[in-house]
């Protein structure tokens, strides 16, 4: 049985969520916006592939040949996740919209990098956290070496 760790993924969601407060607080003409617009995207960037490592390794889990989930690209293990009943099919469009956004921004680290990508992080946070505790909840283990 596989089992997972999922407290870097919890930990990605909190930095996430603390460096969105502080950029929200910040005023947008100041060093502290542009560090804290660098640490959002990086967050951001950060938990999705989180996201995904975990969500291939818990694929594992139900398929068979462990190499084949290997080889699976990053959307084909979210639909993978609806065949399993790890994610409904909402989600999973969700989660491509995150993707697509995180490729077609990756070097636009700019205003409307952030703009589009802050009108997509409340949901997104509230579906990492979900798949987190998913993941935790069918697969977890505390044991920190587990990895």
């Amino acid at each position: 049985m596989v089992k997972l760790n999922t407290d870097h993924l919890a930990q990605c969601i909190k930095t996430l969520e603390y460096s969105i407060e502080r950029l929200k607080s910040s005023k947008p003409d100041s060093i502290d916006y542009e560090v804290f617009r660098n640490a959002t995207v990086k967050g951001f960037e950060l938990t999705l592939e989180t996201s995904g490592k975990l969500l291939r390794k818990a694929l594992k889990a139900y398929i068979g040949n462990p190499r084949a989930v290997d080889e699976l690209t990053y959307k084909d293990l979210f639909r993978h996740a609806v065949k399993h009943g790890l994610l409904d099919s909402a989600a999973v469009e969700r989660w491509f919209s995150y993707r697509d956004n995180r490729n077609e921004t990756a070097h636009d680290y700019g205003i409307a990098f952030v703009k589009t990508t802050l009108k997509l992080l409340p949901d997104f946070l509230k579906d990492a956290k979900l798949l987190q505790q998913l993941l935790k909840n069918k697969l977890g283990t505390d044991d920190a070496q587990s990895g």
